[in-house]
């Protein structure tokens, strides 16, 4: 779903690319050495709890860091223990991890969860529905906690000068221009129905050229869109860059993106009633204004996630 779905919709503590590297990379780490694998190590905090360690896992993009941060501080504030595993990849890495129990708690984005992870049929775009879906054809393994108000959509992006000079208001309007563009994205993007396949489907939308990105390399997309080497980009509409640029989402009035919300997917067994309510109390308070105005911080004011999470926890009423 993360800028970005939408990191990716995209969060965290994510490292910053350089222009060939972020080129070259894929959504699915930052190598093979077993040494960097975040499924292979991982920080931990000890709490008062059973001795068992419930992880944390988290994308590559900077947002999905900060909210598993959160979700990690939280746990901790309850006297639970937390093994991060921050960084993982794309949900073609993590998800079958969190099935399997290798990580038993994760930000998700429900409606990306659900189709491009759980029922790539499924035509579900609000969050009642998204959800119910869910609950019914997640994996026995695993289950949905409440979902936050806080949403980050994937978008198509393009910035003023380029909407105004082609006349774009909605996703629609590309049909006449694509196929002579190039679109940056996260490299998943291309094969998601919520990307590149549906652009297609749902609006007859298809770009001439595919520039594909590390999900954590938003900072390289938006050079790449402000500096014309791409005419659109996947951005999440989180970004606090399209309020500071003055980039332009383009409206999606057949609801190619659904709904977003942030939502905890755990594993069931390891996760008892005291982590869910953590879990659903940082639900309960978590806006999209709160996620915009954290993301300012840590992307503009390159404030670490760490200190980020725990002021919104504090502030929330959830820290320790």
């Amino acid at each position: 779903m993360n800028t970005v779905r939408r990191l990716s919709r995209g969060v965290s503590r994510g490292a910053a690319f350089g222009l060939v590297a972020a080129l070259s990379l894929t959504a699915c780490g930052s190598g093979d050495d077993s040494d960097s694998n975040p499924l292979t190590g991982g920080s931990s905090s000890a709490g008062s709890g059973d001795g068992k360690s419930l992880v944390v896992g988290s994308a590559n993009f900077p947002e999905n860091q900060l909210l598993a941060e959160i979700y990690a501080e939280a746990l901790e504030a309850k006297g639970l223990k937390v093994t991060r595993k921050f960084d993982i990849g794309a949900r073609e890495v993590y998800y079958d991890q969190v099935v399997k129990g290798g990580i038993t708690v994760f930000p998700e984005y429900n409606g990306a969860l659900l189709a491009t992870a759980v029922d790539k049929t499924s035509t579900a775009t609000g969050t009642e529905d998204i959800n119910a879906e869910l609950k019914k054809k997640l994996p026995s393994s695993v289950e949905i906690l409440d979902s936050a108000a806080a949403q980050d959509k994937d978008s198509v992006t393009v910035t003023a000068e380029t909407a105004a000079k082609y006349n774009l208001k909605t996703l629609a309007d590309l049909e006449p221009v694509a196929g002579d563009w190039t679109i940056g994205a996260g490299s998943e993007f291309k094969t998601r129905t919520q990307g590149w396949v549906g652009l297609k489907k749902v609006y007859g939308v298809e770009f001439g050229k595919f520039q594909p990105l590390d999900a954590g390399a938003q900072s390289t997309l938006l050079k790449l869109l402000k500096s014309d080497k791409v005419q659109a980009a996947n951005i999440y509409t989180t970004d606090p860059a399209i309020v500071e640029d003055k980039l332009v989402v383009l409206e999606d009035p057949k609801n190619l993106f659904s709904s977003q919300n942030i939502t905890p997917l755990v594993y069931k067994s390891a996760v008892d009633d005291t982590a869910k309510a953590a879990l659903n109390g940082v639900s309960a308070k978590l806006t999209t204004e709160d996620l915009v105005e954290m993301m300012k911080k840590l992307v503009n004011d390159k404030e670490d996630a760490a200190t980020v999470a725990k002021e919104w926890l504090t502030k929330a009423g959830l820290a320790s």
